[in-house]
């Protein structure tokens, strides 16, 4: 993986940056954002050079980020395809439609804004004490996959961290019996699209803390993230509960999803335990 610039001054052609306090705290934080998002693309061979990815830009902090760490591998040289940032407005009510379009213009962002009302259909299809996440994230992709195509894109770029990716693995763990998490690269159903999620080693609170120094502006979620006992936010407070009882245990937990080992679980489809012989068994049996 190429190294990052260890010069601590902002890129003074990024406008993004241009009233960002220059801190040594603040640089240190964007170069350890900017190396884990790029060892990441690297583990999971997401570039391929020349290419067109979207970028889904909801306007909270992850994708915020997302979109500024992208655009500050492309500044470097470091990523060589081109970016276009998408906003799908869902008709939420009192949802700022200004606010996105402003900044990335601002910025001389490639960009798209695309109408879909499905904040109507999540509720008219739901009841008031349903939570509406699942539906609402199954619309949502269907439209960003569509507007991917649109604008000749072969990737949908997402922005789930490090958190998100274990807060899915143990929903699955303890409510849907499976061992399964969030992929940083997948290929669609269709097999036109990847989707990449170039942020999966960083951390929340790293993020959190970067949009806090960027000075973002923030769109909070008027649907799904005001509802209360949602099971992801159960696994949140668990998972942060280990972290402040055992520093150090989420990344622990990533590297465990990176080193799986198929004869010391039980799914009899990833591995032939009754195809064993005994020297293999004692071979297991050592390690």
């Amino acid at each position: 993986m190429q190294e990052l610039d260890a010069e601590t001054q902002l890129p003074p052609e990024f406008s993004m940056y241009a009233d960002v306090a220059q801190s040594g705290e603040f640089n240190k934080l964007r170069k350890r954002l900017l190396r884990q998002m790029r060892q990441a693309i690297d583990d999971f061979g997401m570039i391929r050079p020349g290419e067109r990815w979207l970028v889904a830009l909801s306007g909270g902090k992850d994708s915020y980020g997302l979109l500024a760490l992208l655009l500050d591998l492309k500044w470097r040289g470091m990523l060589p395809v081109e970016l276009v940032a998408c906003n799908l407005d869902q008709g939420q009510p009192n949802f700022p439609k200004h606010i996105l379009p402003d900044f990335l213009n601002k910025h001389g962002i490639a960009h798209r804004i695309e109408y879909q009302d499905t904040y109507s259909i999540v509720t008219e299809k739901l009841p008031e004490t349903a939570t509406y996440c699942s539906l609402c994230s199954r619309l949502r992709r269907g439209h960003l996959y569509r507007v991917a195509r649109e604008e000749g894109c072969s990737a949908l770029v997402l922005g789930h961290h490090r958190e998100d990716i274990l807060e899915t693995f143990f929903m699955n763990l303890f409510h849907g019996g499976r061992l399964a998490a969030m992929p940083a690269k997948l290929l669609n159903d269709e097999g036109d699209l990847f989707v990449h999620r170039p942020l999966a080693y960083c951390a929340e609170n790293d993020l959190a803390r970067f949009a806090d120094a960027m000075k973002f502006p923030i769109i909070p979620c008027d649907l799904c993230g005001s509802q209360d006992g949602l099971q992801r936010n159960v696994m949140k407070a668990m998972l942060d509960d280990i972290e402040k009882r055992m520093p150090g245990r989420k990344d622990t937990m990533i590297r465990a999803l990176t080193n799986v080992r198929p004869s010391h679980l039980l799914d009899r489809n990833l591995f032939d335990f009754a195809g064993l012989t005994p020297k293999e068994a004692f071979s297991e049996a050592a390690e």
